[in-house]
């Protein structure tokens, strides 16, 4: 399971609305097709995430213990909440997430707090 979702956010996810394609969107379609195309692509993966952290989630991804899937996880919230995705409709993704962010080491390692962090995130 930890395996297929990694698979599931490593590339059906993440490379599809990475900082690289995002800023290509914009330079070919400007700035609102960007922010829809980030959120298009992180809804569309989380709604296929969603049943299948439904089925073997706990505190975290799979299970009560932090995997490979949540360290890919939590970055793709944090780009959901970006982008302005409605998390309501994946309650799973959003328990784990918030769970996950009680833990120090996602603490230490959110988005904001990483020296290349561009400054329209912080």
């Amino acid at each position: 399971m930890v395996r297929e979702i990694c698979e599931l956010i490593g590339s059906g996810i993440q490379p599809v609305q990475n900082l690289a394609v995002l800023k290509k969107v914009a330079a070919l379609a400007g700035d609102e097709a960007k922010k829809q195309w980030g959120h298009d692509a992180i809804a569309r993966g989380f709604r296929a995430l969603e049943p299948l952290l439904a089925d073997c989630a706990g505190s975290c991804c799979v299970g009560d213990s932090v995997t490979l899937a949540d360290c890919c996880l939590v970055p793709q919230i944090f780009n959901a909440n970006r982008f302005g995705v409605d998390m309501s409709q994946f309650p799973t993704i959003s328990r784990v997430g918030a769970h996950l962010d009680t833990l120090e080491p996602f603490k230490a390692a959110h988005p904001t707090k990483q020296p290349d962090c561009p400054e329209e995130l912080r």
